[in-house]
């Protein structure tokens, strides 16, 4: 039976798995990895468990993983939107958790992509197929990275976006990731040296694209009355909002706006917060445009205003809104659907457990307080946004 009032409810433990380059392990021996760190971090019991969120592994996700856990969940979700399944999973379980329906829920994620391709085991994703709405792109050779680099380049048209300031972007992310002893890539870089490496798809250069890692990571989301019983403090899910906008970009109806815009939004209002009062943003950047229209959808500047907004050094941990503090994508890791992995650092950042250096305080010295978590899937087709916030 559902509660009387909708239940409260929070972050209670957060993982990564081994990341980077991992040869020795399986994608789900890195599941089980990050599922047993989360529940250490949480101080909970395996018990607690009633509910799993999974999805990119197995025939039939997240039963091959409830199953390789040895969990019995009586809730589950294997929602697939692409980078935004995570945020989405998440906004879902929240709600679940407010009603009763579950007590405990785990999302975990493992990939080994890189080390997959490295051995052949796997090809580059260069496109998603011929089927369906997207017989009629695919033959024109849409890969999912042009897609990306045309609505860049509709961008820089309409709102005089120049190449420097989308390489300011990877320049500001890996100085975050300088910090992160865990990023696979911290060696700063400058405009330079981003606008100078090979072009991938025009106008992205190879250092404007993510990374390819392997990893894992999970979340565990609780009741308020587990809270008690946790081994750190709770940070609570204040707000969530989700959206889809388009499978073709001939049904895009503005290649300068996400589905952020629209997630975003009902995430705010839902919170009863607005953009100004956040602390610190995590945003999926498989490319540096993606960072820069988020931030714009998302309320932090107008549209048309992200290349002058990211300027000044404004998204390093020291900056006016920290942005991708672990060096995201581009620096840290993306073995895949990256989303998790923006809620984790959202999480230890509210803590106050990043390194030094990376550790994001406000102007008076104190932890951060709000964080905004936005992730985004295929090319701009879904969106999923999170306010998280600590008492």
């Amino acid at each position: 039976m559902s509660p009387d009032r909708p239940r409260k409810v929070a972050v209670v433990g957060v993982s990564l798995s081994d990341c980077g380059r991992v040869d020795h392990a399986t994608a789900y021996a890195l599941h089980a990895q990050a599922a047993r760190r989360a529940l250490a971090d949480s101080g909970l019991g395996r018990d607690v468990v009633d509910g799993l969120a999974s999805a990119g592994l197995g025939t039939l996700a997240p039963t091959e993983i409830a199953d390789y856990l040895g969990l019995r969940p009586l809730w589950a979700d294997s929602t697939g939107v692409g980078g935004a399944t995570w945020e989405v999973m998440a906004a879902h379980a929240a709600d679940a958790i407010a009603l009763g329906h579950a007590n405990a829920v785990l999302l975990v994620y493992g990939s080994t992509a890189r080390a997959d391709l490295k051995a052949g085991r796997r090809t580059a994703a260069l496109s998603f197929g011929s089927r369906g709405p997207a017989q009629f792109e695919a033959p024109y050779g849409h890969t999912l990275i042009a897609k990306y680099a045309m609505a860049a380049r509709r961008h820089m048209h309409q709102y005089g976006t120049t190449l420097e300031q989308f390489a300011d972007v990877a320049v500001q992310t890996r100085a975050n990731a300088f910090f992160n002893p865990h990023a696979m890539y911290r060696d700063p870089i400058t405009v330079d040296d981003v606008l100078g490496g090979p072009v991938i798809a025009d106008p992205f250069t190879k250092l404007q694209c993510c990374i390819r890692s392997d990893g894992g990571c999970a979340v565990l989301l609780a009741a308020e009355e587990y809270v008690a019983g946790t081994a750190k403090s709770p940070v609570w899910v204040l707000g969530a909002g989700t959206a889809l906008s388009h499978s073709t970009l001939s049904e895009w109806d503005d290649f300068t706006v996400s589905p952020a815009a629209a997630s975003g939004r009902l995430a705010f209002q839902r919170a009863g917060v607005t953009p100004q009062e956040v602390d610190l943003a995590e945003l999926y950047d498989a490319f540096t445009y993606m960072t820069l229209v988020t931030l714009e959808d998302l309320g932090f500047c107008a549209k048309g205003e992200g290349g002058a907004f990211v300027a000044g050094g404004q998204l390093t941990t020291g900056g006016g809104l920290p942005v991708n503090t672990d060096g995201g994508g581009l620096s840290a890791c993306h073995p895949g659907m990256r989303g998790l992995f923006l809620l984790v650092e959202a999480v230890r950042q509210l803590r106050g457990e990043a390194e030094e250096g990376r550790q994001v305080r406000r102007r008076d010295g104190t932890l951060p307080r709000l964080a905004v978590v936005s992730g985004t899937g295929g090319w701009f087709c879904s969106s999923g946004t999170l306010i998280l916030g600590r008492d």
